[in-house]
């Protein structure tokens, strides 16, 4: 059975960075593509971000191009989203996940396992 653990959040002021972690096991990490959602208060859980299961390929919600990078590093079986310039409607829980396919997911039905969440507040 996957487990995948988040940590990182926290809280930050408007422009600053965070990175987050999710640390995987319980199935072969490297096979996974692997991706970042994040959900508001009183939202739907949205796509963040994803990466293939070799991270050759990954891609991004539009409001996060150029801000928030994902990356893994398949020896440690770590997934990472390095967050830049961060606003006050990042606030969010933020959700790591896993799918049995190897290319990059947006779809969030795509994904059968969940991390519990870290908490991101961003103020002004």
């Amino acid at each position: 059975q996957v487990q995948l653990v988040e940590s990182g959040g926290g809280l930050v002021q408007a422009g600053d960075s965070l990175r987050l972690s999710c640390a995987f096991s319980g199935r072969t990490f490297r096979s996974n593509a692997m991706g970042w959602f994040r959900q508001a208060p009183g939202k739907e859980r949205e796509f963040v971000a994803a990466i293939s299961w070799s991270g050759g390929s990954t891609s991004y919600a539009d409001s996060m191009k150029g801000r928030f990078t994902i990356s893994r590093d398949n020896a440690k079986n770590t997934l990472y989203l390095q967050m830049n310039n961060l606003k006050p409607e990042d606030t969010a829980v933020y959700y790591c996940a896993s799918t049995r396919n190897s290319v990059s997911e947006r779809r969030i039905d795509k994904y059968d396992s969940w991390g519990q969440g870290t908490q991101v507040t961003v103020s002004s």
